[in-house]
């Protein structure tokens, strides 16, 4: 059996990447889950569980 990745709705850029020019993060909901990519290198490179992507924001914006 083949392992089918799903496609995300949408990826967002984040806010804090638009003055950063093509260094941008973005992220997308996938199935239950948070993918984290560079821009420039599509594909999820980082995939977190919702709580864990929502700690992770928490202690970076401390």
């Amino acid at each position: 059996m083949e392992a089918v990745t799903p496609l995300p709705r949408r990826w967002r850029k984040s806010s804090s990447s638009s003055s950063q020019g093509d260094n941008c993060v973005e992220v997308a909901e996938l199935d239950g889950v948070i993918g984290i990519r560079d821009s420039k290198d599509p594909g999820p490179k980082l995939v977190l569980p919702r709580e864990e992507f929502t700690a992770l924001v928490a202690t970076l914006k401390r």
